[in-house]
C-alpha cells in the first residue's frame, strides 16, 4: 500500500512509519517540520502540510491507498483557555481537511484511520466503558466527539472509516510512561491521587499492529477501543513500575500538587475509566502484551 500519515513523527507515528516502512509499504508523510522528517525517515516521502488549513499538500493524498491520522495538538499540559481551543480545533479542523483532500482525491484512498480517545467516555471508578457505551459530558468527551463526527464524513466519500478510541500508550523512549519512571529512579515514586482510578492502557506495538490491520483488513469498519483487555488501577500500574524498577512506590503524589501543576487538566491522572476492547478483540486481533507485566517487562527491560 502507499499510506499517508499525519502525526508521523510523533511518539505513536514514528514507530508506526518504521513498521510500515518494513513491511514493504510506501510512505507518505505530512509533516509541519520538512527538515525533521527527511533526516528522520530519508526514504520516505515528504509533504510539507498546514493541519488547519486547505492548501497543496490535500493534492498528494491522490493515488494513497490509505490515510492514518494521528495528528493533535498534546493534552497532558497546563490547560488554558486557548490550549483547550487549540487541543480542539487541532482535532476537528485537522480532520476535517483530511476529509475534505479525500472527497477532492482522483483516485480516492480506500481507508481511513483516523484516531480518537477513550476520553470520549468520561470518567468512573466503577462504570465499565465498551465501544456501544454513551459519550461522557466533559470537555475531553466534548473534543472526542467532534473529533469522530468530522471523521464520520469520509463516509460520503465511499472511504472505509476506522476510528481507533486510544488508552493511554505505553512504550520505550517517551509518552506517559517516561515522565512517571523518572520520580522512580530518585527513589520517590509512587500512586498519583488517591490510587484507585482506573487506567486502560495499551502497548505502542501493538497500537501500531492496530492500525495496521485496520489499513489492510477491510473487515474493519467503525469505532474500536486501541486499549488492552486488562485495565488496572493507578496504584497497581504504580506498584508494577516499583517492582520492575526495583524501586520503593510508596510515595504518593497528593491531588492538591497535580492540580497545581497541571490545572484542570490534571483530571488526565485524577480521574480514570475502565476501557474494553470488545469490538477489537471480536475483530480478531489478537495482543501481544494483554497485561500490564509483560508490556512494562518488554519497555523497562
Amino acid at each position: 500500500m502507499k499510506v499517508a500519515v499525519t502525526g508521523g513523527t510523533g511518539f505513536i507515528g514514528s514507530r508506526l512509519v518504521d513498521r510500515l516502512q518494513a513491511e514493504g509499504h510506501q510512505v507518505l508523510l505530512l509533516v509541519r517540520n520538512v527538515q525533521k522528517a527527511q533526516q528522520r525517515f530519508p526514504q520516505a516521502e515528504v509533504v510539507s502540510y498546514t493541519p488547519k488549513t486547505s492548501g497543496p499538500w490535500q493534492q498528494a493524498i491522490a493515488g494513497c491507498d490509505g490515510i492514518v491520522n494521528l495528528a493533535g495538538e498534546p493534552i497532558a499540559n497546563r490547560w488554558t483557555e486557548n490550549s483547550k481551543k487549540e487541543i480542539l480545533e487541532s482535532r476537528q479542523l485537522g480532520t476535517q481537511k483530511i476529509v475534505e483532500a479525500i472527497a477532492q482525491a482522483d483516485p480516492k484512498p480506500s481507508v481511513l484511520v483516523n484516531a480518537s480517545a477513550i476520553g470520549y467516555y468520561g470518567t468512573s471508578e466503577t462504570a465499565v466503558f465498551d465501544e456501544n457505551s454513551n459519550p461522557g459530558s466533559d470537555f475531553l468527551a466534548a473534543v472526542c466527539q467532534a473529533w469522530e463526527a468530522e471523521a464520520e464524513k469520509v463516509k460520503a466519500s465511499g472511504t472505509r472509516l476506522v476510528i481507533l478510541r486510544t488508552g493511554i500508550v505505553l512504550g520505550p523512549g517517551g509518552g506517559v510512561l517516561a515522565r512517571m519512571t523518572f520520580p522512580f529512579q530518585l527513589f520517590a515514586g509512587g500512586p498519583l491521587g488517591n490510587g484507585k482510578q482506573w487506567v486502560s492502557w495499551i502497548h505502542r506495538d501493538d497500537l501500531v499492529s492496530l492500525i495496521i490491520k485496520a489499513l489492510t483488513d477491510p473487515a474493519m469498519e467503525g469505532t474500536f477501543n486501541a486499549t488492552a483487555p486488562n485495565a488496572v488501577s493507578m496504584d497497581k500500574l504504580c506498584q508494577a513500575l516499583g517492582d520492575i524498577l526495583q524501586r520503593p512506590s510508596w510515595l504518593p503524589v497528593p491531588d492538591f500538587a497535580l492540580e497545581l501543576l497541571l490545572g484542570e487538566a490534571a483530571k488526565l491522572v485524577l480521574e480514570g475509566q475502565n476501557v474494553k476492547p470488545q469490538k477489537t478483540e471480536a475483530s480478531g486481533f489478537q495482543f501481544q502484551y494483554p497485561t500490564l507485566k509483560a508490556a512494562l517487562s518488554q519497555i523497562l527491560k
